[in-house]
């Protein structure tokens, strides 16, 4: 009945030129005709219910955009808006709301502890070399990437609707151009650790210092260039909304395809670290058992699992609409702790980083023990108003002067 009613009307709008898309009818529910950029919603085909029992059935929705080049996909799909998975009676939205808390708690996480392993590394001169430079912009890489997280969320989610997904204002794609941005930054910085660590197993003479200014140009460079050639032919060819939808596959792989190429290219370099660490660990040089020089490889093919982010390899390749759930269950729920586990491996338990504290703890602890000391013993310093590194110095100037008078009265003259 539906059917034949939405083909009647699509015969009498035939020649009708008031709508840019015209009724339509997708072998499941007939739409309205709609005006450039207008959203219609309708409800889930009745259709559906067939295969629910009626106390797990919930109505969903589904809407559709109308662009330049005609009615957008539908949105949500009809499988995740009107047809749950067995043992997942709820409904979609209350899935999307679990999953957006998953990854708010994720980066949450990963905002706090980068930030603290960035104040560390910037904090200890002696900690200021090459490697942890490279481990300070892949934190604030990291670091930005859960911010620009927050801030599109706030832009695009504010009302709970589906209005959110065709907002037409500079700010919204302005918000997506910076979003982008992070998330490409970040990926090219994974990729600039996995080949500064081939680089430096393979080579013998590396200049640390003139590669790195290099992958700095690489790191935030190359996706400015790509963000700005994406943006660009958003501009003049897929105009629509807020640019956070993808309909047009073409331009999308501007940002798809150096993702992609980074993902690929991380991933051989870390099978040939891997044979590398093999080589390595089975020298005659280096002492063990078996069973220890596979727990030496283990150890150190998990802890380059998440610094290279091979964990994105999973998903990578497999066309987008294909395991929509595990997809953003794995890489947007779980993938936000990555920053987490990188600045947890990486900084906190790093022995050269966790010396470092412990020595600047024990030069502290004695350097306010004295100063407690010599504020009891000697009032007259104290009060005198110099600091404890101060009295310090002038105590160990006056045993140094008594230790040399007292040797010139022991000496006998000659």
């Amino acid at each position: 009945m539906e059917q034949e009613k939405c083909m009647e009307m699509m015969a009498l709008d035939s020649n009708n030129q008031e709508f840019d898309c015209p009724w339509f009818w997708d072998n499941l529910t007939c739409w309205q005709p709609a005006r450039l950029g207008e959203v219609v919603e309708v409800n889930c085909p009745e259709l559906f219910s067939q295969f629910m029992s009626e106390e797990d059935y919930e109505l969903g929705k589904v809407s559709r955009n109308c662009t330049q080049f005609g009615w957008s996909e539908p949105f949500p799909h009809y499988l995740d808006a009107c047809l749950y998975e067995e043992g997942n009676s709820t409904h979609p939205d209350m899935y999307y709301v679990s999953v957006k808390a998953l990854y708010t708690v994720g980066y949450s996480t990963s905002l706090v502890s980068l930030t603290t392993a960035m104040v560390i590394l910037c904090r200890f001169r002696k900690l200021h070399c090459t490697r942890n430079f490279i481990h300070m912009n892949l934190f604030v890489s990291f670091i930005l990437r859960a911010i620009s997280v927050f801030i599109k969320d706030g832009v695009l989610y504010a009302k709970e609707d589906s209005e959110h997904c065709f907002i037409h204002t500079l700010e919204c794609r302005a918000v997506m151009i910076f979003f982008h941005y992070c998330v490409l930054s970040n990926y090219f910085w994974l990729f600039i650790e996995g080949l500064y660590l081939f680089t430096l197993l393979v080579e013998t003479f590396f200049p640390e210092k003139r590669y790195f200014y290099w992958y700095i140009i690489i790191g935030w460079g190359t996706p400015t260039v790509c963000v700005t050639i994406w943006a660009v032919l958003r501009l003049h060819f897929d105009d629509i909304g807020c640019w956070d939808m993808n309909d047009h596959a073409a331009i999308w792989w501007v940002i798809k395809g150096p993702v992609l190429a980074s993902i690929m290219v991380n991933f051989v370099l870390f099978i040939g670290i891997i044979i590398i660490l093999v080589q390595k660990l089975q020298s005659p040089d280096i002492g063990g058992n078996e069973s220890s020089i596979y727990l030496r490889l283990a150890r150190s093919t998990l802890l380059l699992i998440p610094l290279f982010g091979i964990h994105y390899t999973v998903f990578a390749f497999s066309p987008e609409n294909v395991s929509k759930r595990e997809r953003l269950v794995f890489e947007l729920g779980l993938g936000s702790f990555q920053g987490f586990v990188v600045a947890v491996l990486y900084c906190f338990l790093n022995g050269e980083v966790q010396s470092e504290i412990k020595r600047k703890w024990r030069s502290w602890t004695v350097n306010r023990y004295f100063a407690v000391d010599l504020k009891h013993r000697h009032p007259s310093l104290a009060s005198s108003g110099v600091n404890g590194g101060t009295q310090l110095s002038i105590l160990s100037k006056s045993s140094s002067q008594i230790r040399m008078s007292s040797l010139q009265a022991e000496t006998p003259a000659t």
